[in-house]
């Protein structure tokens, strides 16, 4: 399949015929930025659920614009759908990869009936965390019990619908949230660079230091000594 063809329900519907009565798509957005939440997306199907919305593809290979036109019928299509976040701070407490896997588990919790299966983009299930590892004082979220089975697939953004809304849900939701906190942390462009490291954020960065929604374990390119975290300012979630 070439990265301009629409995403298919073909694996998502492949594991329903195996028994699973509800399969859900994960994928996150924000793990490269600098600022700001990681934000997971959930997109659920069922044995009903039609083919995808027209227009539908990786939130990447879409405009902004697009991306807003499809919320509406993306959240009308679904079976079940949820964003979770873990903040800038949870970012460094954890690490991004616990962090991601901290709001996927927040978001799994907002559903209403939680699915059996899960087809998460990537190579590696962050979400399931074989291990069996705590996130030590920041109220990890416990996975549905019994766990989803989880099915990953590189790409799986480009080939599967269900993948593809989360990613377009994830990232609509993040960006709405760092054009809020523009408004609060003024000077670094958020609006437009959504926290990721574009040069007029880097050079805000470098004039006036980090804010308090910056991930301070990161190398960030900073002159100003960092700005004290307000106490209580972890844990941002966004219905």
């Amino acid at each position: 399949m070439s990265p301009a063809a629409a995403p298919t329900l073909r694996l998502e519907r492949s594991l329903l015929r195996g028994g699973h009565a509800l399969v859900a798509g994960v994928d996150e957005v924000g793990r490269g930025a600098l600022a700001g939440p990681v934000s997971v997306g959930v997109l659920c199907v069922d044995a009903g659920t039609p083919t995808a919305p027209a227009g539908l593809r990786d939130s990447k290979l879409l405009t902004p614009a697009a991306r807003e036109q499809l919320v509406g019928p993306l959240r009308r299509w679904a079976a079940g759908w949820a964003v979770g976040h873990a903040g800038p701070d949870e970012v460094d407490a954890l690490g991004v990869t616990a962090a991601l896997r901290l709001a996927g588990r927040r978001a799994l919790a907002q559903l209403l009936v939680a699915p059996s299966a899960v087809v998460l983009d990537g190579a590696h299930d962050w979400l399931g965390d074989p291990r069996g590892a705590a996130l030590p004082g920041l109220g990890e979220e416990p996975l549905p019990s019994p766990a989803p089975a989880v099915t990953t697939r590189v790409k799986a953004d480009l080939t599967c619908a269900a993948v593809a809304g989360a990613s377009v849900l994830a990232k609509t939701a993040r960006d709405a949230l760092m054009e809020r906190l523009d408004a609060e942390h003024p000077g670094y462009g958020w609006a437009a660079n959504k926290g990721y490291g574009a040069p007029g954020h880097l050079a805000a960065l470098a004039e006036r230091g980090p804010s308090a929604q910056h991930r301070r374990s990161w190398r960030l390119p900073a002159a100003a000594a960092p700005a004290p975290r307000p106490p209580g300012a972890g844990g941002m979630m966004v219905p």
